[in-house]
């Protein structure tokens, strides 16, 4: 099986490259669309224009057959029909109105959006740029400003058809040219909008996914950590009380201390103690399993707190004689009497005074202070112990978590005391605050109501 310290980088340069790989090709497929899409539109807008060309020239060349053919006086001749005065500008034979609703009608023949243009007629002036504006709908000005501002921009948010509203041998003063600007964005974002709303849509969720998987897979690295890091400790503090029974044991048999009734007696005190000692041991990770399951069990009773913590630090003299420690009691609190489980309560003090012993070096002191508000019992653990960095304040409450105390873990413990510790404070609807700096010592600030 690959170790996954060495797959960890390898899945994570594949799924990175996959998700770049990814948005690359959404990102050209998008930008082609488009392109296509414009091209479709100018390819619709050339052949909407040329359908009104010829509905305008059409009708053009019907309105002036039909006069001439009302004419007394022309009636049943032949004329050029590029001579004056039969050959008058198209302007002649329309309204706005009327240009309008044939730009419409050939808008909707080519599936182009007709309700957002805009167009004029200007006169065409021979051999020069000029033109005069000969008929214009309302807007045409605005929109012809706005087109000319954007243009110097660099952007192009308008198509501009021109169309000649005249014969290819008309060269009269008379020959026009019809304009029509319509925008391009709102069409093809509309056209578009979906499938490049998808495209996002799905690219946030692999992301997101991608994310996840990262966030899981970092997780079982730093499990996998914890789980070897468990095993070693458990390990070591299973081997070191059998240990010391198998010697103890070793010397009950030999005869010269079978003859001594006293040392047999010293013998067999030590394989007790070490045999608590397991037994404690055991008993600390059956709790984790029961706070794993989220079963342990409460019996709640009216408890003193004073009394707890004086009785818990009684049973700590030994510890902190080692340590050459003390503990200041600043017991304040007026009614020190919550709803508690008497035994996990006991066990959340002694877990607490207990690191406050391990993680310290000579001339301990520990600060207990204790005082109400209207609602709650505080109850403030302050040591001048080693401290603690960020990091391990944010996971000290981890299963199986243990400060590093330099490259090795030199307190003996299977990790499992602060959460036991969180767990119990959790079952009797408390709150725990966690404050230290590394080199001064810790501060643990207990809350639980008093309703």
């Amino acid at each position: 099986m690959i170790p996954l310290k060495r797959i960890f980088p390898v899945i994570v340069t594949l799924i990175t490259l996959s998700l770049l790989g990814i948005i690359y090709i959404q990102y050209n497929w998008i930008k082609n669309a488009i392109l296509i899409k414009k091209d479709q539109l100018l390819q619709r807008s050339i052949s909407m224009s040329n359908d009104v060309y010829n509905d305008m020239m059409y009708r053009r060349q019907a309105a002036i057959m039909f006069k001439l053919d009302k004419d007394p006086v022309t009636k049943g001749f032949s004329f050029d029909m590029n001579r004056q005065p039969f050959n008058p500008p198209v302007s002649d034979f329309f309204t706005v109105q009327e240009v309008k609703r044939c730009i419409q009608t050939n808008m909707r023949k080519n599936h182009l959006d007709s309700t957002k243009f805009e167009f004029a007629i200007l006169g065409i002036v021979p051999g020069s740029n000029l033109a005069n504006i000969k008929m214009q709908s309302a807007g045409f000005v605005k929109m012809y400003e706005k087109n000319e501002e954007d243009s110097l921009k660099g952007t192009k948010d308008y198509l501009i058809q021109v169309i000649p509203l005249a014969e290819q041998n008309d060269y009269s003063p008379r020959a026009e040219k019809l304009v029509i600007i319509m925008p391009t964005d709102d069409s093809i974002a509309k056209q578009l909008g979906i499938m490049i709303s998808g495209g996002v849509l799905f690219t946030i969720i692999i992301i997101t996914a991608f994310a996840l998987t990262l966030r899981t897979m970092l997780n079982q690295k730093k499990l996998s950590e914890i789980k070897s890091d468990f095993i070693n400790n458990m390990t070591h503090e299973l081997k070191t009380p059998l240990a010391t029974i198998s010697l103890a044991i070793d010397a009950i048999r030999n005869e010269k201390v079978l003859a001594q009734p006293q040392k047999i007696e010293y013998f067999s005190g030590i394989i007790k103690e070490e045999n608590k000692r397991m037994n404690k041991q055991v008993e600390s990770i059956l709790q984790s399993a029961l706070l794993e399951k989220d079963e342990i069990g409460m019996k709640l009773q009216a408890t003193d707190v004073h009394s707890v913590i004086h009785n818990t630090t009684e049973n700590l003299q030994l510890q902190l004689a080692s340590k050459n420690g003390i503990v200041d009691l600043q017991l304040d609190a007026i009614n020190p009497i919550i709803m508690a489980d008497d035994v996990h309560f006991s066990n959340l003090i002694f877990n607490l005074m207990d690191n406050a012993i391990k993680y310290s070096t000579d001339n301990l002191e520990i600060v207990i202070q204790t005082y109400n508000t209207r609602k709650s019992l505080f109850i403030i653990i302050t040591d001048n112990g080693i401290g603690m960095s960020r990091d391990t304040i944010s996971r000290i409450f981890e299963k199986f978590y243990r400060a590093h105390t330099g490259n090795v873990h030199n307190v003996k413990g299977f990790g499992l005391g602060l959460t036991y510790v969180k767990a119990v404070v959790d079952a009797h609807k408390g709150k725990i605050k966690v404050e230290s700096t590394l080199g001064k010592g810790s501060k643990f600030t207990l809350e639980f109501p008093q309703e």
